[in-house]
């Protein structure tokens, strides 16, 4: 079902929105933020899904240095590793359960890739949110939290990734009120929500009902402001990444790996990539790194929500 976010759309409906299928590299990626409806759900503005599979000699998770600007790349594991490397020097394994939270600021490069030694599983899903006006020129940084904090949601456990759940708050540093959560629940689950929130719900593995509406994987729910909470009934095991925020309130614009404000800061950073400048170098990665796709047209703002 597609809606229209302006005009005269029913704020206690659920809004569902199939995510679109595409390929990195060999490996099939689900891609359910954005959509045109949805350009953002608070400050999320990016959601790929990939896994799970099963592998023996591959390297499924193989992307090379890139640009990043404007945005903080939030990666979280349901199953597997990821190496990290960026063009501060950072090197880190992400495995599940931990966060790796990279805030781009005014330009940062890195590369992911599966290890030479792994499990030979992979699941996992990378969440972009994008930084505030006043956050976004910063300088660029990276974290690791090994230890999340969870709160009991009835039949079930929320793991809070990043911002705010009820009361209990993540470690990781956020720029703007939102929350990210993993819920693993089965049975009935009632998650606290704020009324000034909008959310987006995905599922990972599983099922579960709420309002009538049945949830499943690969497809983006998203819940206008003006709830209070959300109860969740599964009759089995399931996993859902819950997302939320305060309406960004600013237009963006959104190309390739950048999140700027208007064409002409987009078109300065593809110049700067290009020319080896702004972005630093990503060290240790075997191989070249990826090139700037061509500007064709002119990169327009999404408007605010």
């Amino acid at each position: 079902m597609y809606a229209r976010r302006r005009g005269t759309v029913n704020t206690t409906m659920i809004q569902s929105f199939p995510a679109r299928r595409t390929q990195l590299n060999q490996m099939e990626i689900r891609r359910a933020l954005p959509v045109r409806e949805h350009r953002l759900v608070g400050p999320w503005c990016f959601l790929d899904r990939y896994g799970p599979l099963t592998f023996t000699d591959d390297k499924p998770m193989d992307v090379a240095p890139h640009p990043h600007i404007g945005l903080q790349t939030v990666s979280w594991l349901l199953d597997g590793e990821v190496l990290h490397r960026d063009s501060l020097a950072n090197e880190r394994m992400i495995r599940p359960g931990e966060l790796n939270l990279m805030t781009s600021g005014s330009g940062i490069a890195h590369s992911e890739e599966t290890p030479p030694r792994s499990t030979g599983r992979l699941s996992g899903v990378q969440l972009w949110v994008a930084l505030p006006d006043a956050e976004r020129h910063r300088a660029a940084s990276f974290a690791h939290h090994s230890d999340l904090p969870r709160l009991r949601v009835g039949e079930g456990d929320a793991t809070v990734i990043i911002g705010a759940l009820d009361d209990t708050r993540s470690p990781a540093q956020a720029f703007t009120s939102m929350v990210g959560a993993d819920l693993a629940i089965r049975g009935k689950a009632v998650v606290p929500l704020r009324r000034d929130f909008e959310y987006a719900l995905f599922v990972f593995s599983g099922s579960a009902t709420t309002e009538n509406e049945t949830l499943v994987p690969d497809i983006l729910y998203y819940l206008a402001p003006g709830r209070d909470e959300l109860t969740l009934l599964s009759r089995e095991p399931s996993r859902i990444l819950l997302l939320g925020g305060t309406p960004f309130g600013e237009p963006i614009v959104m190309w390739w790996n950048f999140v700027a404000r208007t064409h002409e800061e987009i078109a300065q950073a593809r110049q700067e990539w290009q020319r080896r400048e702004r972005f630093g170098e990503v060290h240790g990665y075997e191989g070249p790194r990826i090139e700037a796709p061509a500007l064709i047209g002119h990169a327009a703002p999404n408007p605010a929500s």
